[in-house]
């Protein structure tokens, strides 16, 4: 494949240049599609059902990856971005190495289920308040997706429009966090101090995880997609690739006589 065609496969093409159609290619291109949010979810589907099945965090951990090394393998062979895999093989990584510190701590096998699970809940609070941080302080980290296709990262501030766009669909980044935290939180807290069955809130844990993960984020999208279609924002290049601002009109013929005076 040449080197101009990769890039037209990459990014949106000349008719596509609006905002809007620039937020949809490259939120498409960080979920990953179908596949990639698929390939994040069936690890976690797989631990939840296995250690309800079975009570053994060690089986349970095999289990899931197994089903993540499963996926990384089927998209070497095609030769695709495994990029999705990976990142479930380091949220694997990371649970297991908190499951681990549990274990160590004496924890019996349902604490480390708990445990398990503990840096979800840590990531999805530490992305909402970053990403409402950015909301609060006027620099969404949605314009900043933008800006990396105009090649000026911080131009589309000038724009109010945009920056109000970039604005709402951070917020809209933030929902699906926001609720993961407070519906899972109570699980965890509950199973941690006696209050509800530890094995009751790991399964709890696991199929909130599920229920919330990629169909929350689809819904997101979904949200995302329909403001999206509301409007049809030209995307503006710097002003560096502009190159300079014409003159106003007449300025030339008034320098003329100035010159001749």
């Amino acid at each position: 494949m040449s080197e101009h065609a990769a890039n037209s496969a990459s990014a949106p093409t000349s008719a596509e240049q609006t905002v809007e159609a620039v937020v949809r290619h490259q939120l498409s291109r960080a979920l990953g599609g179908r596949r990639g949010m698929l390939e994040a979810a069936v690890p976690t589907i797989m631990f939840t059902f296995s250690f309800i099945a079975f009570k053994d965090l060690k089986v349970s951990l095999t289990i899931s990856l197994a089903a993540a090394i499963l996926a990384l393998l089927v998209r070497l062979v095609q030769r695709s971005t495994v990029q999705f895999c990976v990142n479930a093989l380091v949220g694997i990584a990371i649970g297991a190495a908190f499951a681990l510190r549990a274990a160590k701590a004496g924890g019996d096998a349902n604490d480390q289920a708990l445990a398990y699970f503990l840096p979800g809940l840590l990531y999805n609070a530490a992305y909402a308040v970053g990403l409402t941080l950015s909301n609060l302080l006027r620099w969404p980290i949605m314009g900043f997706m933008v800006g990396s296709v105009t090649g000026d990262l911080t131009a589309w501030r000038k724009d109010p429009g945009i920056r109000r766009l970039c604005s709402h669909l951070t917020w809209m980044l933030v929902l699906p966090c926001l609720l993961r935290v407070l519906v899972q939180t109570p699980f965890y807290v509950l199973g941690k101090s006696g209050g509800m069955e530890p094995s009751t809130a790991v399964a709890a844990l696991g199929i909130s995880k599920i229920a919330m993960g990629w169909p929350l984020q689809l819904a997101a999208l979904a949200a995302m997609v329909w403001l999206l279609a509301r409007n049809a924002t030209p995307v503006q290049e710097s002003s560096d690739q502009d190159g300079p601002e014409p003159a106003p009109e007449g300025a030339a013929e008034r320098e003329g006589s100035a010159a001749s005076e």
